[in-house]
């Protein structure tokens, strides 16, 4: 192959792809071929580069450059400039949030700096399509390791030494989940990875799927050797198309790489591995209901008495990791398990990986040793709150989380840390709330999500959400009364020990842990019939400042149902009986003489 000049790594994530990316690279292609480079420029469509809020993205090597929010018209000058001129493009650079200062490499990023990849460790370095860059990259060594040198056993000690805990919720050890599956009396065995992401803001799994799915691919196989399986799914999420697509080239590269199928690398050893799409709802996520899925039946939990590892899919022992785990099982076996646990914290050892989101500068993916704290989270790399707000709360462990406050900002993030704040680590969900936030209406809206996505199966959690919407609603909406807070703690007393699996279990933690530390709004909600927050449209009315308007009209221009009123040169004024309090006259108004009360 003839060496290039310089390989421009454009970030083909399903974020960057939805704000245009693969536009640009078409557009690139014809510019480069314009101007006589193409020969002398590689351009590698990468997964997500995990700078997820500023895609397009575009990282031009060996200058380790990175351009960012790129649009169509910015090509031609790019590759002017940089890749003919040498000079960098600096109003395309990211600019620090505070500072505004341009950034021109990654590594001076504090987005990206005080990371620490391991799962992430090929991201937006590798085309995932194709499995020469990820065996360029040490890529299934670890399996060759294992089969060439090791035993089942002591695979499944070396895990267990790492400490390695499941990454996609419960925090149970994975050592032990596999020698329980291992020793289980059966005639097949199955292993599972979960790629059900369904958390509202979680995209950890599906940027691994789409960018690495070779290291899952080998950390499951790996996983299948040590269990004594012989056949493996991976249950994709229905709604992450571009997922399946990568997952399914990649177990076609595998099989004709002699490195799935039978007779794995000459060791006797047969596996393989099937795509399963999900069945669509956020239940499928639980481990039992996912296999009913599998089987073809309605995707609803199961009791646990009988633990899956013993009787899973077809009442066969099943072993179910989700995509974080498989990916760490390589790096165990290749860098061993003091290599491993030579991070984190002792009752949580490696790395984790979260998507970012909310009101924080930097949104995006990030992986962190376990320990870190909340405050170097969401401060040190996601680079503060937006417009300079104050932090009001950080819910953790999806739409199940619990909100965590400011005075807490100092936790250590690991799986024991969060539980005893109420919360939880999840599957890797951040979503951070300003000032500006009402923390009666997240419980109601994650409360909202759930009702909607509870299976139904069992009382304490189908009746208890219902109970808990109707009365999160009917305070947000001014009919609060007292002994609503009493009697949601209540509720969720009894859904936390009546539920049948662990999203009923779980479900109570954003309602409760919002009245452990958000107390004064609910009662500011029920007594004084305010939202502190200014969120809840009945509890607000619009009015506009006479001494501060200018009459410039915009607000009257951009109001749906025509109640401001005002001629050029007069105050505006807003009929309260008509407003339906959409806020678009607060949002547009230059002199913020709309004000909320």
């Amino acid at each position: 192959m003839k060496a290039v000049r310089s390989h421009l790594l454009l970030c083909g994530g399903t974020g960057c792809r939805a704000s245009g990316g693969m536009t640009l690279k078409d557009i690139l292609e014809a510019e480069l071929e314009k101007r006589g480079l193409s020969d002398e420029m590689k351009i590698v469509v990468t997964g997500c580069n995990g700078f997820c809020a500023l895609g397009p993205i575009l990282v031009v090597q060996p200058d380790d450059v990175i351009y960012v929010s790129l649009k169509p018209k910015d090509i031609p000058e790019l590759v002017s400039e940089h890749f003919i001129k040498g000079r960098i493009v600096k109003r395309l650079l990211y600019k620090h949030p505070v500072t505004k200062q341009e950034i021109p490499t990654m590594q001076q990023i504090p987005f990206f700096a005080q990371q620490e990849l391991r799962v992430l460790r090929n991201r937006g370095l590798i085309d995932p399509e194709k499995i020469d860059e990820y065996i360029g990259r040490d890529g299934y060594s670890a399996l060759a390791k294992a089969l060439a040198e090791m035993t089942p056993d002591q695979i499944i000690d070396e895990v267990e030494k790492s400490g390695l805990r499941g990454r996609g919720g419960g925090g149970f050890l994975t050592a032990r989940k596999w020698r329980t599956t291992r020793s289980a009396p059966g005639a097949v065995r199955y292993v599972i990875c979960n790629g059900d992401e369904g958390d509202p803001g979680a995209f950890m799994d599906r940027s691994v799927m789409e960018g690495d799915p070779h290291s899952v691919i080998e950390g499951m196989i790996i996983g299948a050797y040590a269990i004594g399986a012989s056949k493996g799914y991976i249950y994709v999420r229905m709604e992450y198309p571009l997922a399946v697509k990568n997952l399914a080239k990649a177990l076609t590269d595998a099989r004709a790489y002699g490195l799935l199928g039978d007779n794995i690398l000459g060791s006797g050893f047969s596996f393989d591995i099937e795509i399963n799409r999900g069945g669509g709802a956020f239940i499928c996520g639980e481990s039992s209901a996912l296999m009913q899925s599998i089987m073809g039946k309605a995707g609803e939990p199961r009791a646990k008495y009988i633990h899956t590892s013993e009787k899973g899919l077809w009442d066969m022992p099943t072993n179910l990791n989700n995509v974080e785990t498989w990916a760490n099982v390589p790096l165990i076996i290749n860098h061993g398990s003091a290599w491993f646990a030579s991070i984190g914290t002792k009752g949580s050892t490696g790395t984790k990986v979260f998507s970012l989101v909310g009101g924080v500068n930097n949104v995006g993916l990030v992986e962190v040793p376990m320990g870190i704290t909340l405050r170097e989270i969401i401060y040190d790399i996601g680079g503060g709150i937006k417009d300079d707000k104050k932090f009001k709360a950080v819910q953790t462990g999806g739409p199940s989380g619990g909100c965590i406050p400011a005075e807490h900002l100092d936790t250590p993030v690991d799986f024991d840390e969060l539980t005893k704040l109420g919360s939880m680590m999840g599957s890797g969900g951040m979503i951070v709330m300003d000032e500006d936030t009402c923390m009666v209406d997240v419980a109601r809206y994650f409360i909202n999500f759930l009702v909607d996505e509870s299976c139904g199966k069992c009382t304490p959690c189908r009746e208890g959400l219902r109970h808990f919407l109707t009365i999160l609603t009917r305070i947000t909406e001014g009919q609060g009364q007292e002994g609503d807070v009493e009697l949601l703690e209540e509720i969720g007393d009894g859904m936390i020990w009546g539920s049948l699996c662990a999203l009923g279990g779980s479900a109570p933690n954003p309602v409760m842990s919002t009245i452990k530390y958000f107390r004064d709004e609910y009662d500011a909600h029920i007594r004084d019939k305010k939202c502190p927050a200014r969120v809840c449209t009945k509890l607000i009315t619009f009015s506009i400042d006479p001494e501060t308007c200018i009459a410039c009209g915009k607000c009257k221009k951009v109001c749906p149902v025509n109640c401001i009123t005002g001629a050029k040169k007069v105050p505006h004024v807003i009929d309260e009986s008509i407003c339906i309090r959409c806020r678009a006259c607060y949002e547009v108004c230059p002199t913020d003489a709309v004000k909320i009360r």
